[in-house]
């Protein structure tokens, strides 16, 4: 049967009759390879809806759901993207786009979120990664296609939506009322966390994200008057991106050796990506900090580094998206991503569906500084003590700092008192 034949059969019987059970029969072409089977069962169903529906429908609208759902019905990263998600693909990857400001996939029937994405509405509501998406403005979301329910989630800015979820731990769901926004996202932020120890934040993986992640971390070095010390790298929450933003992370901070490579049915799909010579901190110590919403790219950064012994990795296990999408434009309006091939650590390791297990554990708490004891005393309280003649003059101290980055950020503190006890171990 050539190919012209089977598009006869998609394209040209709008309206069938019931089809005998000798035609559903299997034929020595389906034996080839061709499923004769069921592109006329397709058919089928194609005409009896367009007969039998309540309400007229196109054979474009048609074809267009068909295409959806084969994509759809593949794995939950497979899609369609129309005029409309293929564009908003291209702003995302850029680092501008509107809607809510939250990554999110499929989990048993319901939408759920891989991570908000920071300094957007979703994130400054408090939707939090692992959050099941259960009601989207009163309408169950429980079997809506992820295409349909961005499709609902985006919208003109200031417009509001309201948001149904489930979250681990809660007895009863959550309800948010999330304001529509233009996300201007920056990948990359920086600061100094203390004299010598820096901090990189990276949301996601853009493609200029490296080169920012660079300029930032020099900018940190010039003002730190002396090298680096250590950082803190942080993936938390960063959904993952542009597979080249991962691989370039990874490089600025390795000398050589293997950073991934990626494995699928053509030969396309396999590649090897290398470091090159040039650690941009010198061998200092790095920290990585993940969590559950480290998806993607961020796990082929954590793998490489940890695979390494270039970092260490600190937090909880990531999302573990091993696979590999592959944009394949269909015209200059529309495409569809693919998932080509499953990527690998240096180690040989596949994280699909497992994750990077971080080196050090860290629980999903907040901690709040107890108040002191009247019973708390020290020599120096006691009446009629003793003078050290040697006593230090009190100098400055970061002590206000630290108590205020341990409340609110445990996980930074813990990433920090680490790259410190390091730091006093490396010393010569």
């Amino acid at each position: 049967m050539s190919k012209w034949a089977i598009r006869s059969i998609l394209w040209g019987c709008a309206v069938l009759t019931p089809f005998s059970a000798s035609l559903a029969k299997e034929t020595p072409a389906e034996e080839k390879g061709l499923p004769l089977k069921e592109l006329r069962i397709f058919a089928e169903v194609f005409g009896r809806v367009q007969q039998d529906y309540v309400e007229p429908v196109s054979d474009r609208e048609l074809l267009d759901h068909a295409i959806r759902g084969m994509l759809e019905g593949l794995d939950p990263h497979s899609a369609y993207l129309d005029e409309e998600h293929f564009k908003a693909l291209q702003e995302g990857t850029s680092g501008e786009f509107g809607g809510l400001g939250i990554e999110v996939g499929v989990e048993d029937g319901f939408i759920k979120v891989i991570s908000p994405i920071d300094d957007t509405p979703a994130q400054k509501a408090g939707i939090q990664a692992g959050d099941l998406i259960i009601r989207l403005d009163g309408k169950p979301a429980k079997g809506m296609s992820l295409s349909k329910a961005v499709k609902i989630m985006r919208g003109k800015p200031g417009t509001k939506i309201k948001l149904t979820v489930q979250r681990g731990g809660e007895h009863k769901p959550l309800e948010f009322e999330i304001t529509r926004a233009v996300i201007k996202q920056a990948s990359v932020k920086s600061r100094e966390l203390e004299p010598g120890f820096a901090y990189v934040r990276l949301a996601q993986f853009q493609a200029p994200t490296a080169d920012d992640m660079l300029q930032a971390i020099r900018k940190l070095q010039k003002q730190s008057g002396a090298p680096l010390k250590g950082l803190v790298l942080d993936l938390r929450n960063n959904p993952g991106g542009v597979l080249q933003g991962a691989v370039a992370v990874s490089d600025a901070f390795l000398e050589k050796g293997l950073i991934v490579y990626t494995q699928g049915r053509g030969e396309s799909a396999a590649l090897k990506f290398n470091a090159r010579p040039g650690d941009i901190l010198n061998g200092a110590p790095l920290v990585v900090l993940v969590n559950e919403g480290s998806a993607s790219a961020s796990e082929i950064v954590a793998g490489a580094l940890q695979d390494h012994r270039r970092a260490v990795i600190m937090g909880r296990t990531t999302f573990g998206k091993g696979s590999v999408q592959t944009i394949v434009p269909i015209s200059s309006k529309i495409a569809i991503k693919l998932t080509t091939a499953r990527y690998y650590t240096p180690n040989g390791r596949s994280i699909q569906a497992e994750g990077i297990e971080p080196d050090i554990e860290l629980s999903k708490v907040k901690l709040q500084e107890l108040k002191k004891s009247l019973l708390q005393i020290k020599e120096a309280d006691l009446a009629d003590h003793l003078d050290n003649p040697g006593k230090k003059k009190p100098g400055k101290k970061n002590g206000n700092g630290e108590k205020k980055l341990l409340e609110e950020d445990y996980e930074l503190n813990e990433a920090l008192n680490l790259l410190k006890g390091i730091a006093i171990f490396s010393k010569k």
